[in-house]
């Protein structure tokens, strides 16, 4: 397993951590993503670190908690093998103060993670939202004194524009703060928006990325061909239930059928192939992989120790291209004194 630094830190993570929102199933949207139990999930464990995958990630609002407390089950007298990430942030309760980015909710928060989780620090906490009602100083002051009681070891986001990220980034410049060394962000084949800004705001401020649903919320599991049903019970049903991100079908079919393609050069599957794809872009320190039982998490550590070649990244880049928004579009043309991480 390749491991690489985590922004500007001194940390290391490897290329792939298990997310664990397949942990519990305690909601129809859950378990779109999966169900597992105390067991099962003991057993992915096990075997993600035979494979040198040692992160692991989580979230409060993962079946309203249930998914942190059987991580922390499944990890108990190993906690030193493995590195625990967790997200705060969204609503976790009835009350005015369960959700945002205050001091109080994210203290709350934090010290809740731990008790699931049964560890006493978190080696990755991120906001899972940006809240603009709370004050960035008052949330960057908060995480910064989570940080020096050794709750939390190194802070991230999930989910900001450019602009909120550059700012907190700023306000812990000025202030002294602990920085944001690492953005969970949604990226994959069929979806590139975070190229356009947060990939060259990732290079500048030596902010690392996180990718969350690498494989298109289920779109790239080879599972969906031109003229067939979406299979149900998946993590596609329920992200149309709740209003995810849509993809024109024809977009879509035009890159699996590239993906088909350069699996069939490769010898590897369509979900292999989109998983090294992203490990070869920019910024991308670290891939989170979902696997809702041992076969998906063995085939989806298959995309590892192997690279697509330029040829293949190139045809997969031009079957997954898409006119950007404004002013994006309109940067690419002045790229001589604008440079882009990509083509």
């Amino acid at each position: 397993m390749e491991y690489r630094q985590l922004g500007g830190s001194g940390f290391k993570v490897p290329v792939f951590s298990l997310g664990t929102a397949s942990f519990g199933g305690s909601n129809d949207f859950f378990k779109g993503f999966g169900s597992s139990d105390v067991k099962e999930a003991t057993r992915l464990v096990d075997i993600s670190l035979d494979a040198g995958l040692t992160m692991f990630d989580s979230a409060d609002v993962y079946s309203n908690g249930l998914a942190e407390e059987i991580l922390g089950q499944a990890i108990k007298g190993r906690r030193d093998q493995v590195i625990l990430s967790t997200k705060a942030t969204f609503r976790a309760g009835k009350g005015p103060n369960d959700v945002g980015s205050s001091r109080y909710h994210l203290i709350r928060s934090c010290e809740a993670s731990l008790r699931r989780l049964g560890t006493d620090y978190i080696d990755l906490f991120q906001l899972h939202g940006f809240d603009a009602t709370t004050p960035v100083e008052e949330t960057l002051n908060a995480l910064d004194d989570l940080v020096r009681a050794g709750k939390i070891r190194y802070l991230g986001c999930s989910n900001f524009s450019g602009w909120h990220l550059m700012k907190s980034l700023a306000v812990s410049d000025r202030h002294n703060l602990s920085r944001y060394v690492a953005h969970q962000a949604y990226y994959s084949l069929v979806g590139r928006e975070y190229e356009w800004e947060l990939m060259p705001l990732g290079l500048d401020q030596k902010v690392s990325a996180v990718v969350w649903s690498p494989l298109g919320w289920g779109r790239l599991t080879g599972k969906l061909r031109r003229g067939q049903p979406v299979p149900q019970g998946t993590r596609l049903t329920a992200v149309t239930k709740e209003g995810g991100p849509q993809v024109p079908d024809e977009y879509l079919y035009q890159v699996v059928d590239a993906l088909d393609a350069v699996a069939a050069e490769t010898g590897k599957t369509v979900p292999q192939v989109a998983l090294n794809w992203l490990l070869q872009r920019p910024t991308v320190a670290n891939v989170i992989i979902g696997a809702r039982n041992e076969e998906q998490l063995r085939q989806n550590l298959g995309a590892v120790g192997w690279n697509l070649t330029a040829a293949q990244v190139a045809k997969l880049d031009a079957a997954s291209a898409t006119v950007p928004a404004y002013p994006y579009w309109h940067q690419r043309q002045f790229t001589e004194r604008n440079p882009l991480p990509i083509p």
